[in-house]
């Protein structure tokens, strides 16, 4: 290929950018025109309070909660994105062969290794010190909890 064909080839590249992003500029540009000029003006103090599922909200949304409640939550979110690796490995698992499947072997070890280590030092249970004690106290024999209902 000729450098008179690569800079016809780039300029058309460029170019169709060009009428893409015209075209996004110009949708965008008439929905927010038509919206400021077919919407409505009319203000009202109700229009101004905050409204969540048909619940007047009450007190601040700014309190302070248990760190035990996000750490579940980070563990998921780390986890789940291996699935993306996985699901990867799984869309090529003919071209990668013995070789990829050692490696993704190797990497789910790893995943279930660090998955029992987050067991064994509780970091998968969320429960308080307190709710802890309180369920120590509550077990009875067999591992039955609640000993009013279940006498053994």
């Amino acid at each position: 290929m000729s450098e008179a064909e690569q800079a016809v080839s780039a300029s058309q590249d460029v170019s169709a950018f060009v009428i893409y992003a015209v075209a996004v500029f110009a949708i965008v540009g008439t929905m927010l025109a038509l919206s400021f000029v077919l919407g409505q003006r009319k203000s009202a103090h109700s229009k101004n309070l905050p409204f969540e599922s048909g619940i007047v909200s009450v007190g601040s949304a700014q309190f302070r909660t248990t760190i035990h409640f996000y750490l579940p939550a980070i563990l998921f979110i780390i986890f789940d994105l291996e699935v993306v690796f996985l699901f990867a490995w799984a869309l090529v698992v003919r071209e990668a062969g013995w070789a990829g499947f050692v490696e993704i072997a190797v990497f789910i070890t790893v995943l279930l290794v660090a998955l029992l280590y987050l067991y064994r030092v509780g970091a998968l249970d969320w429960r308080t010190q307190i709710q802890k004690r309180e369920l120590k106290t509550r077990a009875g024999p067999g591992g039955v909890v609640n000993k009013k209902e279940f006498q053994l």
